[in-house]
């Protein structure tokens, strides 16, 4: 039997006959999958009335399913309008209905589904419209395998000659670069079984939960042809067991590659933004308005929101598009991928770099507020950033955060939190950062907020007396309990499990269960901080209305 190296020998042998294989299936691929779209979009006028939908995957995750679908010419019916088919070995039937439906990018969109009540044991999943028992499925699983997500590489993208690919599972320790030559990519089409057909690159750099890897020559030739390019799938392998006795364990995969575009084939963007910003969200509509309007203000240019698995009844996608409408220039990103802030934190500096020259990743609850003597300011935000953009040194401003508590209120403040919760803790905690995206280490390591730089560069804080974050972290009941449902950082453990009670991340005598404290709205209240409002109520206020510009004459009359 072949030892490891010599496989790999033979494997690296091998190389120039696959690239031309791959080149030529490709090509045929791709020529018969446009013949397939030319000839579905000319003879069907109605949705999914000829040609079923491609569920390319199914994703089992701890309380539902993600399905998978590959529609770039139609647009999926809402959530109301459709049901979950869960099949069991002894193909029993139970029905569930969808939780939500998403675009997920430009090819495909994306089914979240509940996993049934009454059996976790199930071996297909499929789609029908609701009221139809007696109509066929309007999606036909291309591998009716469902994937665990404790273990998949599930996003890939381009980035230069290299493919950054996002995996769950390969468990590596947190917060540290590790060693890549552990580990190796494999691109190949998507759907294809076939082994022959992929192509195998070396990892570059190995962080947490992203591996980048060199990019096959076969694929840099397909620079200009973003469909194409989206067919091939790519995934992970790395070496486990005992140094004598090696095994190399190959990632199931959904990430099909992606990002092509000026930064990849050499060019690049003219005129970018000075100043961006970076966050995840989790049912964060009603907050969004206040938070892009007054930073926009702060000098903020564009926004990449990434929705982690929002409610279909949040409103989110309405408040972006609104907001996007009156020219703040906001794009939502959907997000499906639970427990991966860091993960997402890394793919939104790739996107960002293209288009930013600084992004701000800080949470839809934290303000930016200069306290001292001149005052927040128009654009006073971007000048900060302007000011150190042409440093050969400095690629990331620090600056502290005040944490806030429920001062006293029961309900949601109706003019918005920045307005409505004054009395904070007396120290200051956690920085948050601003980094310039071209500066950040190729690794894309981060923890949550702060970023691995290049070698050579390092970040500049920014005291408190004239910047400070004012983070409206404790707020009423109604909003602070969403938090025990899941927290969204990878290596933080969820609130209702009984690990970590010691974390900073936790929240002192809370427990594991949500249950309100009777003096919860008297807690984490050292100082009255009234900076910020009074500020917004002086500059802000509509002189006719009285209203704040993210303010609605239906809320204040509720």
């Amino acid at each position: 039997m072949d030892s490891f190296s010599d496989q790999r020998r033979k494997r690296n042998h091998l190389s120039p006959p696959l690239f031309l294989s791959f080149s030529i299936l490709l090509s045929l691929f791709l020529f018969l999958n446009h013949f397939h779209y030319s000839f579905h979009s000319s003879t069907s006028h109605s949705l999914l009335l000829s040609t079923p939908l491609r569920l390319h995957h199914g994703i089992l995750f701890p309380h539902h399913v993600l399905l998978t679908l590959s529609n770039p010419h139609h647009t999926l019916p809402p959530p109301n309008h459709l049901q979950c088919l869960f099949y069991t070995p002894l193909n029993h039937l139970h029905v569930e209905p969808v939780l939500s439906t998403d675009r997920f990018d430009q090819l495909s969109s994306i089914v979240r589904c509940p996993l049934p009540a009454t059996s976790s044991n199930f071996s297909a999943v499929d789609l029908r419209r609701r009221g139809d028992p007696g109509g066929g499925t309007l999606a036909a699983l291309d591998n009716q395998t469902v994937l665990s997500w404790n273990n998949l590489a599930y996003v890939a993208e381009l980035d230069g000659d290299t493919a950054v690919v996002f995996v769950k599972g390969l468990n590596l320790r947190p917060h540290r670069i590790s060693d890549p030559t552990r580990f190796q990519c494999h691109f190949g089409l998507t759907g294809s079984q076939n082994a022959a057909f992929s192509i195998t690159t070396k990892a570059v750099t190995v962080a947490q939960e992203v591996v980048r890897c060199s990019l096959p020559h076969s694929i840099k030739n397909y620079h200009d042809k973003a469909e194409e390019i989206s067919q091939i799938t790519v995934t992970v392998s790395h070496v486990t067991g005992h140094v004598r006795h090696p095994v190399r364990e190959v990632m199931p995969s959904v990430a099909r590659v992606h990002g092509y575009t000026a930064r990849n084939n050499g060019g690049a963007r003219k005129n970018k933004h000075e100043l961006c910003a970076c966050t995840m969200v989790w049912n964060q509509a009603r907050a969004l308005r206040e938070w892009v309007m007054y930073h926009s203000w702060l000098g903020v240019e564009r926004w990449f929101v990434y929705d982690n698995n929002s409610d279909a009844d949040d409103g989110i996608d309405g408040v972006v598009k609104d907001l996007d409408a009156k020219g703040y220039n906001v794009s939502r990103v959907t997000w499906p991928w639970i427990k991966t802030q860091e993960a997402g934190f890394s793919h939104c500096a790739l996107k960002a770099k293209e288009h930013c020259n600084w992004v701000a990743f800080f949470d839809v609850d934290e303000f930016f507020h200069f306290p001292n003597e001149l005052g927040d300011r128009k654009n006073a935000l971007r000048s900060v950033v302007s000011n150190l953009s042409s440093s050969n040194s400095v690629a990331e401003i620090r600056t502290e955060c005040r944490s806030f508590g429920p001062s006293g209120l029961r309900s949601h403040p109706k003019r918005g939190v920045s307005l409505g919760y004054t009395c904070r803790v007396r120290s200051s905690e956690r920085h948050k950062s601003i980094v310039r995206p071209e500066m950040i280490d190729a690794s894309l390591l981060n923890v949550v907020h702060h970023f691995e730089l290049r070698e050579g560069y390092g970040h500049r804080n920014i005291g408190e007396g004239s910047m400070v974050v004012n983070h409206y972290k404790y707020q009423v009941w109604e909003s602070f309990k969403a938090k025990f449902h899941r927290r969204a950082a990878t290596y933080v453990v969820d609130w209702h499990q009984d690990l970590c009670k010691a974390s900073k991340d936790r929240v002192p005598g809370l427990g594991t269960q949500a249950v309100e404290p009777a003096d919860w709205r008297f807690r984490f209240c050292e100082v009255w901080d009234t900076g910020l409002r009074d500020f917004l109520l002086s500059n802000f206020v509509d002189p006719v209305t009285g209203l704040m510009p993210w303010e609605t004459s239906n809320e204040r009359e509720d």
